[in-house]
């Protein structure tokens, strides 16, 4: 296979249409598109000097952008979408029409409602659905439940799709005086990445909108959405209510049958299936009700088996809601019967400051549960737990496995700690006295091992870490705001500059049809000091082609030069291999520097397998055809320590 062709192959998503759109319909809906886009750009000037109007902007963009990506991408699966494009340009066209003239009446509407927002992973409008309770008004001081619902995969899930199906479908479950928010999740990864950040943003963005009570928030979802809902759920315990995942799957490898038959994947695959796997965060269920359900005779009641058993093991008894005598779909008396539970869960709320925490993590890109947050760990990829527990006579017992440092953080008005005097902590048997809490009644306790003594500290001690949010892999980059910064002259080798290239063209397709944005792109002069604070920068190239690897490339556990590439003590020729890794940048160690990667995960199979393919860093040899699992061959790769050495 040549290069050429691997690299054609391995296009994810969406899938190739065969609908040929007639030539009256396309003049048609491009006309309509650009009288929609002189529209929003009059809504845009008219509210230029009102903020809370002119917030509203993707409101109307989401619906531009549903039709000209149907038309620009030939994204349309039926001849009836044609219909469907002509109706949304005629939606935003009416809301461009209304923000022009000062008002915005869509936001005050009940029922059936698509809202946008624009994202700030790559600047892209993103919609999501809302149902709105009829008893909600506009001036109401009234707090309602809101239901996050995730949906199933759907690989013709366009926008166009997605916004004409919250137009017109109320959903599987609508419960009384409550928002329900249909999240769109990017298209069809299973919430993953830049689609686990859409649920928050869209969340974030309603709640902005609406008048939503925290403490009563539900996470649900079934089949490819019951898969994100055991993940976002095990994985942000503290955020919700009460989890409902419907069928789906809970973790990668029994799922897929990876480790029945060799090859087997590399052992860093293998460790990296453990940032999405439910059942490595069972424990986390022990603050977070979680109501499971099946058909008997779905073969995805796999996912549930598994909990269960991953949950035994930690004492804790899932609860199952089984449909009888169906396979891949609710029952009506399988949906009462969950409803009926799920309401009296949420009619109680969430505990925001229970007595006991119990939570595992395997990485800190999932740092926290309730008033117990991890800040650097003894080693990534290995379990790391906690047991805490407020005690009378303010006190706090606490153990700890692989953890180095740790918070304990309680919001004003939240701790239950005295606020005079100080706070003894109990650590693994160690009693560590701290200051007490402050006067409003916050508090964040402060702990870190030193020399194998635990301390209360005032500040963590500084250098080079594994910090929330920073602790890679590679795709970490890919849950938060990043430039692609492209190389601006020849490089080294003709061979690794035409690898870049296409590794480049690859990451900007893929990122289009598998996460709904484009990619955004400067050259390494274009960047400003406000990139450098702001984005995480993923640098094309070699120290040749691209400035700004070569401006940072001493501060990088990294040797390139025109002869060799030289990494974790794994070293290949230059003329045809490239370095790959996420760092923490050299000019803002807030953020990641990433060298020659966009994400991993090369195939659009099962969303089961949509997890990372390489971890911190890698040498990939160019020569070799790009796989399932890399861009070419692999050489060496593995994961930087602690301190990012």
């Amino acid at each position: 296979m040549s290069l050429t062709t691997a690299f054609a192959a391995d296009r994810i998503a969406p899938p190739k249409s065969e609908i040929v759109v007639p030539d009256e319909v396309r003049s048609e809906l491009q006309d309509g598109l650009k009288e929609l886009r002189a529209a929003i750009d009059q809504a845009d000037n008219s509210t230029k000097k009102n903020p809370e109007l002119n917030n509203l902007l993707p409101d109307l963009e989401i619906y531009f952008k549903a039709v000209d990506w149907a038309l620009r991408y030939d994204e349309f699966y039926k001849t009836s979408e044609f219909v469907v494009a002509a109706e949304l340009l005629v939606t935003g066209k009416e809301r461009a029409a209304q923000l022009a003239s000062g008002v915005a009446p869509w936001t005050e509407l009940t029922g059936l409602v698509v809202r946008g927002y624009r994202s700030r992973v790559d600047g892209s409008v993103q919609p999501y659905g809302l149902v709105i309770p009829d008893t909600w008004r506009k001036e109401t001081a009234q707090q309602f439940r809101l239901d996050v619902w995730l949906h199933g995969r759907d690989d013709t899930l366009t926008e166009l799709k997605f916004i004409d199906q919250h137009q017109r479908n109320r959903g599987e479950f609508t419960p009384a005086n409550t928002f329900v928010l249909h999240a769109y999740g990017r298209y069809c990864n299973a919430f993953k990445f830049a689609g686990e950040t859409d649920v928050f943003e869209a969340m974030e963005h309603a709640r902005s909108q609406y008048p939503i009570d925290d403490s009563r928030l539900a996470i649900r979802g079934f089949s490819m959405g019951g898969g994100g809902c055991w993940h976002l759920a095990a994985h942000y315990p503290g955020v919700w209510a009460v989890a409902a995942p419907g069928a789906g799957f809970s973790e990668s490898a029994e799922y897929l049958g990876k480790l029945k038959k060799e090859p087997f994947p590399p052992s860093w695959e293998q460790s990296l299936w453990e940032l999405y796997n439910a059942t490595d965060a069972a424990l986390n269920f022990f603050n977070l009700p979680v109501v499971a359900y099946n058909g008997d005779q779905d073969k995805q009641k796999q996912a549930a088996d598994m909990m269960q058993s991953a949950m035994l093991e930690d004492g804790l008894y899932l609860t199952r809601v089984t449909g009888q005598n169906v396979g891949h779909k609710y029952t009506p008396a399988a949906k009462a019967e969950l409803s009926e539970k799920i309401d009296a869960i949420v009619a109680v709320g969430k505990d925001e400051v229970p007595v006991k925490v119990k939570f595992e993590t395997v990485t800190l890109r999932y740092p926290q549960s309730h008033w117990v947050r991890l800040e650097t760990l003894d080693e990534h990829w290995k379990t790391a737990r906690v047991d805490a527990e407020l005690l009378p006579n303010d006190k706090v017992a606490v153990r700890v496995t692989n953890v180095a440092a740790f918070s304990l953080v309680f919001a004003a008005g939240d701790c239950p700690l005295n606020a005079i005097g100080s706070v003894q902590v109990d650590i693994n048997g160690q009693i560590v006295t701290a200051n007490g809490p402050m006067s409003d009644r916050s508090w964040q306790g402060r702990f870190e091992k030193q020399n194998g003594t635990w301390k209360s500290v005032e500040q963590f001690a500084g250098g080079l870490k594994k910090r929330p949010e920073l602790q890679g892999p590679i795709d970490d980059a890919w849950f938060d705001s990043f430039i692609m910064v492209e190389p601006g002259a020849e490089g080294f080798h003709s061979e690794t500059d035409a690898w870049v290239k296409r590794e480049l063209d690859w990451m900007q397709t893929n990122w289009r049809g598998t996460f709904r944005g484009d990619a955004p792109v400067k050259s390494a002069t274009a960047i400003t000091d406000k990139d450098i604070a702001n984005h995480h920068l993923v640098l094309w190239g070699d120290p040749k082609s691209n400035p700004l690897i070569a401006k940072i490339l001493r501060e990088l556990p990294l040797e390139w030069t025109a002869d060799k590439v030289m990494l974790k003590g794994g070293e290949a020729d230059a003329k045809q291999n490239v370095p790959v890794m996420v760092f923490p940048n050299p000019l803002n160690p807030k953020k990641y520097v990433v060298i020659n990667s966009g994400f991993t995960f090369r195939a659009f199979g099962s969303n089961a397998d949509q997890t990372p393919k390489l971890p911190d860093y890698a040498i990939i040899d160019v020569t070799k055809p790009a796989t399932g699992v890399a861009p070419g061959g692999v050489v060496t790769a593995g994961f930087f320590d602690e301190e990012w050495r």
